[in-house]
């Protein structure tokens, strides 16, 4: 075969094996010049070929002259590599610049194969999959979910003996997935540990994960400079901790205390029970009453104190309450009702488009790798960083969440400094919302109902040196029934568009007292936005739960490549990969109480002609997660704020949710029921229901019988 642009695809494939071993489901092998070859492997090359026969050859074609690699090169191939690091993100941002200089499809498959067994496999892979996403002649290019490429950042260690014994030892079709525990980090003891399955959730952390692949903070910057893209990293952030403090309300716990005080200990430690299989390092744990102090890492090219952070602290409050920032040229730019928190995003994240990287620093960055060296700080022990050092796994930490509550706190800061929003800000003149209900098949009217669901990811991909064909890990994940709203309009005036928001948000704090508004603003949940045709007099609008704009379907997060392939050509098939970023569509509704979890939906419907953006619909559509991730190549789609109309603190004489509503709002008290019982994996035979024999049992049904809940789209 020659090299053709969907054989990239198989650079993904075993991503610490070495090439010339055959790859995916069709064992495809690599012709590769014996220059290309590793020094380990050139005195044998004549060997490896008749060793590793592929039922497919690719052809590899040599360069007249390689570009200069050498700082990529210069990363150790057995070291962790992150993007929180700016030695790493510099060393990154080279070969992604690299691989997107390539004229064409084979210097591209060229370059990746010279890099891919010559460097580190993180770094290699996240770079080619920027590139693949970016690059236009490879956006169509499905890359498998890095779940399955690197397995050991999303699931307990203690499974990979068991599937290798399962590969090893038993034949393709007849292997049994090896499941993993759903209690491995820590016991019941650790109050935290109470919310570990939303923390440790696989499709969770792929999507903090993919959204820092869409927009990386360094790199091109034709990659990086996307519309909105500092006010996107600030709203995204926000809404895990509204969404992570809904969850909080679901175990009776408190809302998360923002890493306020840098000078007292965590109380809060994490001990991941995770390995990596490259370079045998075990991710370090954090005892509990661990105290940040300076990192000093020279040989990991890291060194800042925590006077430092103090410091660029202060300045952003300082240019919050000034109204303006310095710039590298010395002159004032302001941070206006439009633009400013934009610009703060891209400052207190430290992106390539930070404003003046010297004077205010790299406080996100910094502050996740204090955190993540807190154990180690001067390499006196040899540790790598820790889990909060990664973006793939920085959400699997309690602290995760305490830190960026500190981080949205200055985004708060600067929300309270601008206009509020008048009643004329959110009124749409002869709209009135009349009523939303939630419904759902056997399940009383305005409830959620929540419950465990079992499903299968395919190691095979990330488990090198191994036989072929898959082998599949079994893990324990929340799932809510899918439910429909039903929205009632009235529109006195003209046909005309609106946009429906829906939000959610617990009702009562954690006495039991009903929320202030001015603190419950901060914990509604986005659940969708979309856009309607308004005819005159009375609209039923209907939505599924299924089409949520915050989103992407449960057969993307866990996407087979090989069973759920769009159609060549289709629009699907060129948005597939950017559409992976998005919130998983299964852990859009909280866990919820047995006894059911008292909250108040949302919906505003406002005015979609002010609302629209010209040029917000991109090359093909991908909007599935559009509220989170954008749209691939265009402006991001809505006009208002991000969070609208919950971004800004209330008008005057405004204190309470009700107090809030203007006519083309509505509240409707729901409740969220959970069920403590399995649903059997979707990928396994049968749908036996079964209880949750690791938990205590509950008695509530949720009326839906035996019937498994359908998942992804309809």
């Amino acid at each position: 075969m020659t090299a053709s642009k969907d054989n990239l695809a198989y650079l993904f494939d075993r991503p610490t094996e070495p090439l010339f071993i055959g790859k995916g489901e069709d064992n495809v092998v690599f012709d590769i010049p014996e220059d290309y070859l590793t020094d380990r492997y050139k005195p044998v090359a004549a060997d490896l070929q008749t060793r590793f026969p592929g039922s497919k050859t690719v052809a590899v074609k040599k360069l007249d002259k390689l570009p200069d690699l050498s700082l990529p090169l210069s990363l150790d191939k057995h070291r962790p590599f992150t993007l929180f690091n700016p030695h790493h993100r510099t060393v990154a941002s080279r070969l992604v610049t690299v691989l997107m200089e390539a004229r064409t499809t084979d210097e591209l498959m060229s370059l990746a194969v010279y890099c891919r067994d010559r460097m580190n496999p993180f770094l290699f892979v996240y770079a080619m999959s920027v590139v693949m996403i970016h690059k236009p002649e490879t956006r169509t290019i499905q890359l498998p979910s890095h779940a399955e490429m690197f397995p050991s950042l999303y699931m307990d260690s203690s499974i990979f003996s068991r599937a290798r014994e399962e590969a090893s030892t038993v034949s393709p079709g007849s292997r049994i997935a090896v499941e993993i525990p759903q209690d491995y980090t820590a016991s019941d003891l650790d109050i935290e540990h109470r919310i570990g399955y939303f923390r440790e959730d696989i499709g969770i952390n792929l999507h903090h994960w993919h959204w820092h692949l869409v927009y990386p903070f360094e790199g091109p910057r034709s990659i990086v400079e996307k519309d909105r893209r500092g006010e996107l990293f600030y709203y995204m952030h926000q809404q895990i901790l509204a969404r992570y403090n809904l969850e909080r309300f679901s175990n009776r716990m408190s809302r998360v205390t923002p890493l306020m005080n840098w000078n007292e200990p965590i109380s809060e430690g994490y001990f991941p029970k995770l390995d990596t299989l490259v370079g045998n390092r075990v991710w370090p744990p954090r005892s509990a009453n661990t105290k940040l102090t300076n990192v000093q890492r020279q040989s990991d090219q890291v060194t800042f104190n925590i006077e430092d952070l103090e410091r660029w602290r202060d300045r952003l409050f300082l240019a919050i309450h000034s109204g303006f920032v310095i710039n590298t040229r010395g002159q004032q730019e302001r941070l206006t009702e439009t633009n400013g928190i934009d610009i703060l995003g891209n400052l207190i994240e430290a992106s390539l488009l930070s404003i003046n990287p010297t004077l205010y620093g790299s406080l996100h960055n910094n502050g996740h790798l204090a955190i993540a060296y807190v154990h180690d700080p001067d390499n006196r022990y040899l540790e790598h960083f820790g889990v909060m050092g990664d973006a793939t796994t920085a959400m699997r930490d309690p602290i995760f969440y305490r830190w960026h509550s500190y981080i949205d706190y200055i985004f708060q800061e600067f929300k309270a400094t601008i206009p509020r929003y008048t009643i004329q800000n959110l009124t749409f003149e002869t709209v009135r919302v009349q009523s939303i209900e939630v419904t759902a098949p056997g399940i009383p009217r305005n409830e959620f109902a929540t419950f465990w669901q079992q499903s299968d990811v395919d190691l095979s991909r990330g488990l090198d040196f191994i036989p072929r064909g898959s082998v599949y890990a079994r893990f324990t994940h929340l799932q809510h029934a899918p439910f429909s709203y039903k929205i009632i309009v009235e529109n006195n005036g003209d046909q005309r568009m609106g946009t429906v928001r829906i939000f959610i948000a617990p009702k009562y704090d954690e006495r039991g007292l009903p929320f202030l508004f001015r603190d419950q603003r901060h914990l509604f949940v986005e659940l969708d936005k979309f856009s309607t045709q308004l005819r005159r007099g009375r609209n039923e609008i209907e939505r599924r739960s299924t089409e949520s704009s915050v989103t992407i379907p449960f057969e993307t997060t866990y996407r087979n490549l090989d069973a759920n392939r769009p159609a060549v050509g289709t629009s699907g098939e060129a948005a597939f990969n950017f559409c992976g970023c998005g919130w998983p569509q299964n852990m859009l509704i909280a866990k919820g109480t047995p006894e059911g979890l008292p909250c108040q939906l949302f919906v505003m419907v406002s005015n979609g002609t002010n609302d629209q953006v010209e040029n917000s619909q991109g090359e093909a559509t991908c909007d599935d997660a559009s509220s989170y991730c954008g749209v691939r190549n265009a402006r991001y789609p809505d006009a208002r704020a991000m969070g609208y109309p919950f971004d800004r603190p209330p008008r005057d004489g405004v204190v309470t949710l009700q107090q809030f509503l203007t006519p083309n709002m509505t509240v409707q008290d729901v409740t969220i029921r959970f069920t403590d019982r399995v649903v059997a994996s979707l990928q396994s035979s049968g749908a036996v229901t079964r209880p949750n024999s690791n938990r205590p049992q509950q008695t509530t049904s949720t009326g839906t019988g035996n019937n498994r809940p359908t998942t992804g789209r309809n």
